[in-house]
């Protein structure tokens, strides 16, 4: 199926291993079509979209204001399940993270990271990664499937279990933005990410606004445009590289979608402005980015992109060949870009000690030989 397609954007339910199917991850629509199919009115799907994603319930018992023949005839149809946690950490700065296991048996990994007054939920789009970026870890994982929007979704809704949040109000929680930066490239798998991300943003329910979401793209120039349009979220783009020589190298995307293209596309991403600008991921890789000339470089290359820079140092990780550049290069560097008008922070490395920092993610999950994929398929 070609990425354009619409298809999948409103995917099946999954099925549970006794047959009954997962309400999470069905669009309004979809729970109407279902409640309709048992004689149910409407408004009953608006009672069960509120438990789920307001409420976070788990079981139908819990649903008071629906009568209880109807709770134990959508008990024996259909279950509420997240993925399951296989292993949990925390590092010692607050971040943590699960390593979840699908209903297939595949994992990914979702990463929260706490600041002073919100937090952060990375997100996984993927099992594995379409991408091979040279300097990031999860990139060495194949690609082994897209996440359905049941699986998507229910990261953040996980989240909010474990954080103990579905009761506080929204002034009170940590877990207050989703960066799609977790494994996979989320414009590969659009069609159910923004399924998920629609839910995400519903304001009858887990209701997250707009733009407490950023989407982070390698650059799949395609689909820029149309996220833009759709889910109109922030856009952070992995740039990495200020010549196409050396991102072939780091980014191989950009051989498909070089530089001159990737930035067009930046430039008319719908709702970019000086009050929402696109993040540029570049990470400090010592000796091969981090020059005076390339700061001097990636200044040209942002004019007139409403822009910001976050100067990623590089997370190490056992056999990448690269080095993190010096924090006095950073610096140097970043002031280049600083003086030339672009905000740009240096990130704060967050769970390296639990390998959950930017590039670290990586589950145990391989690839399938292709006649394993077409009978999960």
């Amino acid at each position: 199926m070609g990425i354009h397609s619409h298809a999948n954007l409103f995917a099946p339910p999954t099925t549970s291993a006794d047959g009954r199917r997962n309400l999470v991850g069905m669009s309004k629509e979809m729970l109407a079509r279902e409640m309709a199919a048992l004689g149910e009115k409407p408004f009953r799907a608006k009672q069960l979209w509120r438990w789920i994603y307001k409420n976070g319930v788990t079981e139908f018992a819990a649903m008071t204001d629906l009568a209880k023949p109807l709770r134990d005839t959508l008990d024996k149809a259909y279950v509420i399940e997240r993925p399951t946690i296989a292993h949990a950490q925390e590092s010692a700065d607050g971040t943590r993270k699960w390593l979840l296991r699908l209903a297939d048996g595949h994992e990914v990994e979702t990463v929260h990271i706490p600041e002073d007054d919100r937090g952060a939920l990375c997100v996984s789009s993927q099992v594995g990664c379409t991408l091979t970026c040279r300097f990031c870890h999860t990139g060495t994982q194949r690609l082994v499937r897209n996440l359905e929007p049941a699986e998507i979704i229910g990261q953040a809704m996980l989240a909010r279990d474990q954080l103990g949040e579905w009761a506080l109000p929204h002034e009170d929680r940590l877990f207050t933005n989703i960066v799609m930066m977790g494994m996979g490239e989320p414009l590969y798998n659009y069609e159910n990410v923004a399924a998920a991300l629609k839910i995400v943003m519903d304001g009858e329910g887990f209701s997250l606004s707009r733009r407490r979401i950023t989407l982070s793209t390698s650059g799949v120039v395609p689909m820029m445009q149309r996220c833009g349009e759709e889910l109109n979220v922030n856009l952070a783009v992995s740039l990495h590289a200020v010549t196409d020589e050396l991102r072939d190298e780091l980014v191989p995307l950009n051989r498909k979608y070089p530089l001159a293209m990737l930035l067009d596309a930046c430039r008319s991403y719908p709702g970019a402005n000086n009050a929402r600008r696109i993040t540029f991921e570049y990470v400090m890789l010592k000796g091969v980015n981090d020059s005076d000339a390339d700061a001097r470089a990636l200044v040209r290359l942002l004019r007139d992109i409403p822009a910001k820079v976050n100067l990623i140092p590089f997370n190490p990780w056992p056999g990448s060949g690269y080095e993190t550049s010096s924090k006095r290069r950073i610096d140097a560097f970043g002031a280049i870009v600083m003086d030339a008008g672009y905000s740009s922070p240096v990130r704060t490395p967050r769970g390296r000690d639990i390998a959950a920092a930017c590039g670290q993610l990586k589950s145990e999950s391989q690839r399938l030989p292709a006649r394993e994929r077409l009978a999960v398929a």
